[in-house]
Formats: structure tokens, sequence, C-alpha cells
């Protein structure tokens, strides 16, 4: 199988040594975060790793619903084709390694026996799209990190549009969008700590709107992952 489907690069398509892979100059020119981050949203810091939690002037700016959250990769370059590929393109062989590098950055914050869940994606959208990447990241991080994985814990309750705009116009757009699941209160009583993973950080908006309706319907803590970070005045 390896003669005829040798293992390639996931961007390039080059030859690797193993299955979806980067190779050498695509991990090279790949925007992976390392070092001091927000501990609310992931975002690199300047200064040294001294192991006290800090945050960035977003955060700072405007508190997160969560306690504590992390991501892989700067939304750029390399990072945004793999978030893209994995979002429109069919990718699904992205969302296993990416699971690999997000839970590098995730294992660090996680309590033992902590739910991980994905944003929902509206049921419209993915008849259309005919898949989660939210449930597809998060499935295999589950996997990695041994932890339990509830892939509708959270449902959108109706559609909204495309998510541009600054904060509050995104904060608006999806206010009481997205509640528990009908039916999955028994995961929280027996799980009271919740990860929830999405491929992008924007504005927080949507991650937001998940925090706090799993803080209403009882949750204790609530994480989140994210596989890019979008770095911007937000």
């Amino acid at each position: 199988m390896r003669l005829i489907y040798p293992p390639q690069c996931l961007l390039c398509r080059d030859m690797v040594e193993t299955d979806f892979a980067l190779c050498g100059t695509c991990w090279r020119d790949t925007p992976f975060i390392g070092g001091l981050v927000c501990d609310a949203c992931g975002a690199p810091l300047p200064g040294e790793n001294t192991g006290e939690p800090v945050l960035c002037d977003s955060c700072l700016s405007h508190p997160r619903p969560w306690a504590q959250g992390r991501a892989a990769l700067s939304y750029r370059n390399n990072a945004r084709r793999l978030v893209l590929g994995l979002k429109h393109n069919d990718r699904h062989d992205i969302a296993a390694p990416a699971a690999i590098w997000l839970a590098r950055v995730l294992r660090p914050i996680m309590r033992p026996g902590t739910l991980v869940t994905p944003v929902p994606l509206h049921w419209s959208r993915r008849l259309k799209r005919r898949y989660n990447q939210s449930a597809l990241l998060a499935a295999s991080l589950a996997t990695e990190l041994g932890l339990p994985y509830c892939p509708d814990l959270l449902v959108r309750t109706g559609r909204t549009p495309s998510l541009n705009g600054n904060r509050e116009e995104r904060r608006a757009i999806l206010e009481r969008k997205i509640r528990l699941h009908h039916g999955r209160e028994a995961w929280l009583d027996r799980y009271p700590s919740v990860l929830v993973i999405d491929d992008v950080l924007t504005t927080g908006a949507t991650l937001s709107a998940c925090a706090e309706a799993l803080h209403a319907a009882g949750a204790e803590r609530v994480c989140i992952g994210v596989l890019a970070r979008v770095h911007r005045d937000d």
C-alpha cells in the first residue's frame, strides 16, 4: 500500500516518512504557537513563560466567560491553508494531526474527566457542508487526550449569517442562538468541566455563546481550544 500510496505532506504533497505529516519545509513555515501565551485565548505574547497566567490586552479589556483557552497555530500562511482545507475542502485527513498539535498545548490546563464537545453547526449548514469540521477536530482530540466526548452537547437554535464584523455585532447575532441540547443534561451532571473545540478563534463571540450556554446549564468550568487564533485588535 505504501508503494502505491506513499505518505505525502499535508500541504505540498511531497513525500514524507509517516502518514498525515508535514514535510520539513512546510513544518518550518507553519506558525505554531509556543512560549508565553494569553491564558484565556492562547494568543502569543512577548516575554518569557514563568508559569504564571497572563492575559493579552483584548482579554483584559473584554473578560472571557471561560476559564482558560489555548490555540495551536496563528491563523496565517500555512495555518490558514490547513484550516480552510479542513473547513471547506473535505480535508478530513487534517483533523488527526491537528488534534495532536492542539493536544500538546491543552494538556497542561486539562483536568481529568473533562468532557470534550465541538462548537455546534446549524443543521442546514451541516447539510450543505456534509460535516462539522469542529466535530472532526474535537473527536480526534478527545481520543488523543483520552477524554470523554459528546458530539452534540450544544445545539444552534437558528442559522446565523457568516460572522463578520466586530465583537459586539457578532455577539448580538449569536444571542440565544446556542443552548444545551435537550436530553444532554446528564452529561453535565457527570462531567461538570467542559472543553469546547472550534477551528478558529476570531473575536471569540461564538465560543463565548457556547461557554455562557454551558454555564447556564450548570457547567462548573469551561475551557476552550482552537486550531488557530486570529491576531488583531478585536
